[in-house]
């Protein structure tokens, strides 16, 4: 995402997310400062730049059921907002500085090198937070199972056995979720996550 995206993004979600929310009566949560809740809003604004249009009405629609507060007329702090939004419309995994890092890292590296990456991928997405031991642990055990899934559908592929639907499209999701982990790795950001 350009500055100039992202500058309507965050425009956009100024105007169809903060200002109905405003409108409907919520007010600013009664720990920060006006100063720090336009800080918070900004800041907010910055973060879901890249949700489309529909996914913003359907935040605004959430965040309004949902008010914080003692009287239920509270603005959502950010950290509540942000939650909803990665399950409305999931941020571009280039967009995160941590999923950048860990695979910038030896240990993102390392994942794609003996390919356990989209596993890899998929705990960093839930957790958002460093692997830690027992995480990785963890990982490694989904990533088996995965790679022996994936080459024996690949095996029935090549033998020119019959291989269902539904074994054929999870290849290919791992297929992609792994070249998506390697440009991860090489510092390649999507379009959608340039800034």
């Amino acid at each position: 995402m350009n500055s100039a995206e992202q500058a309507a993004g965050e425009k956009r979600v100024r105007e169809q997310l903060v200002t109905p929310l405003l409108r409907r009566g919520l007010t600013k949560p009664a720990s920060l400062t006006k100063d720090q809740f336009e800080d918070m809003v900004q800041d907010l604004c910055a973060r879901l730049a890249y949700m489309s249009d529909v996914n913003l009405a359907a935040l605004e629609e959430q965040a309004a059921a949902s008010p914080s507060g003692k009287d239920k007329d509270r603005f959502p702090i950010a950290n509540k907002m942000l939650e909803w939004a990665a399950v409305i419309q999931r941020p571009d995994e280039s967009n995160s500085p941590l999923i950048r890092a860990v695979f910038a890292h030896e240990l993102g590296k390392g994942a794609v090198r003996d390919d356990w990456a989209p596993e890899l991928l998929v705990d960093l997405r839930k957790s958002r937070r460093w692997p830690t031991e027992f995480a990785l642990k963890r990982i490694l055990e989904s990533a088996k199972g995965a790679r022996d899934r994936q080459h024996s559908i690949e095996r029935r592929m090549a033998r020119a056995e019959t291989v269902s639907v539904i074994d054929a499209g999870w290849r290919d999701k791992r297929i992609a979720a792994m070249r998506k982990c390697e440009g991860l790795a090489q510092g390649e950001a999507s379009d959608a996550g340039a800034v």
